[in-house]
């Protein structure tokens, strides 16, 4: 795969990454220059394609050829990597799999098999080793992919060749994030602050957008019970703490309010609060999602579970849905 126009359809294999090195010359000099600024604006459109959730099959290049559209997609990395949001990094990924994926299954069976290949599957084999194939389907939660429910044979879990292609989606998701964030230097970071700016607003925006006003009554049953402990005055653990804070704040709560709801705590101090819900909300550099129920669950904060809670994973998904249902 040596033509740039298939290096762009998956930029996150190494002879991309080499081809980027090769041609891009100082990264400075080309950031200032008005092909870079160029580039940055693909590069912050993608990554806001990528918040919003757009349909990558709408969004299939960006830039005005494949070399634009290569250097565009480095950009993005970085600057999702200046911003070290993990809804960010998260959606990133998500977005670049499912678009390169789009072009993986368009492809013949011989450039198929060499893709696989780079990505450390061999499709051919129609099979995986359990310990590949285990983290590979974590995210994928249809009853299929359970273990439970495969044929495994020698240590390997048997696939069909359309399963193995499934896979190779997640593959591409799990090492786009694996690489992120990425370390960027300041100086390069403050380049980007129009563009870092800009996507910042746009996270603000699409959060207001997908939780809507705030509404207490949709609250899972996890983060009710937090709360009504923080207010009849308990002390709740770290890990307490810090869900209830991370979890308002992903809904939209601003750093004061999210202070106000921990005022009756017996061992209130603001200014310790106001540090750690800062912290927790993007101060330091890096914005924190809610747990996952799972964690919840290993910490013994997983209580009252309704009907709602057998259905997802997550209490931000909780949220969602329930608001949705009272619409």
């Amino acid at each position: 795969m040596v033509d740039v126009q298939d290096l762009a359809k998956y930029p996150f294999l190494e002879e991309a990454q080499d081809y980027v090195r090769r041609e891009s010359g100082t990264l400075d000099i080309l950031l200032k220059s008005e092909r870079g600024r160029s580039l940055s604006d693909a590069a912050a459109n993608r990554v806001v394609d990528a918040l919003s959730r757009k349909n990558p099959q709408e969004c299939r290049t960006y830039g005005r050829d494949a070399q634009e559209d290569l250097f565009s997609y480095v950009i993005a990395r970085m600057l999702v990597s200046c911003l070290n949001d993990r809804l960010l990094i998260e959606r990133l990924s998500q977005f670049e799999a499912q678009k390169a994926y789009l072009s993986f299954i368009e492809e013949e069976k011989a450039e198929k098999e060499e893709i696989a290949r780079a990505l450390g599957i061999d499709i051919g084999e129609r099979s995986l080793p359990v310990l590949t194939y285990v983290p590979l389907v974590s995210g994928l939660h249809e009853d299929r992919w359970k273990l439970v429910n495969r044929s495994v044979k020698g240590g390997r879990v048997l696939l069909l060749r359309i399963e193995a292609e499934e896979l190779i989606r997640e593959r591409m998701r799990e090492i786009i994030r694996e690489r992120l964030p990425l370390s960027v230097p300041e100086e390069v970071c403050r380049q980007f602050l129009p563009y870092t700016e800009a996507i910042a607003a746009a996270a603000q925006q699409q959060a207001l957008e997908e939780f809507g006003a705030v509404d207490e009554s949709s609250f899972p049953p996890c983060i009710s019970a937090l709360i009504t402990a923080v207010t009849a005055g308990t002390n709740l653990p770290h890990v307490g703490r810090f869900a209830l804070t991370a979890f308002l704040n992903n809904i939209g709560l601003s750093t004061t309010q999210i202070v106000e709801v921990f005022q009756r705590a017996p061992d209130f101090d603001l200014s310790m609060t106001m540090y750690q819900v800062e912290h927790i909300s993007g101060r330091s550099g890096t914005e924190y999602t809610a747990p996952a129920c799972a964690t919840m669950r290993t910490h013994g904060l997983c209580v009252r579970r309704d009907t709602i809670c057998e259905k997802v994973n997550h209490p931000l998904t909780y949220y969602k849905r329930k608001k949705k249902m009272r619409e």
